[in-house]
């Protein structure tokens, strides 16, 4: 099976209603609120190694049986810059995917690359779970081969 780097669509950040322990790294974070400062549509967004799905793209991922991630919920707010931007933009239900799987093993997995000044976590899909993904939208998000 083929796997690759994904980097997903950034539309916000990790909001202040979240859980986090920020003493360790990656943190640990045990409730997530996820806080929109804009959104182009993609079905699946990160903010520093966290994935959020639209609840439709995470019931496919789930009702298919991929491998390394867990479903939590998710708190999501809009910041005053989303308003302003997006006054009748409403946003469908989210979910938490909590990736707990080895990257080039499991459909979704963290990869810690070592390259550079500072280790960068990314994550990594498999062709399947991005097979899954694309009918919900993966406009923005940038795809490139994993070794």
């Amino acid at each position: 099976m083929k796997y690759f780097y994904v980097e997903f669509e950034v539309a916000g950040n990790i909001g202040d209603n979240a859980d986090v322990d920020w003493n360790t790294h990656p943190p640990r974070i045990e409730r997530l609120h996820y806080e929109f400062d804009t959104w182009l549509g993609d079905a699946l967004l990160e903010a520093f190694l966290c994935l959020i799905a639209t609840e439709e793209a995470a019931a496919a991922l789930k009702a298919a049986g991929v491998t390394g991630v867990a479903y939590d919920a998710v708190e999501v707010s809009t910041t005053e810059t989303f308003r302003e931007f997006h006054p009748d933009q409403g946003l469908p239900p989210f979910v938490w995917l909590r990736v707990n799987g080895v990257a080039g093993e499991d459909d979704f997995g963290v990869y810690r690359d070592m390259r550079g000044e500072r280790p960068q976590h990314k994550f990594v899909l498999s062709e399947r779970a991005l097979d899954i993904l694309r009918p919900f939208g993966l406009n923005y998000a940038e795809i490139e081969p994993f070794p």
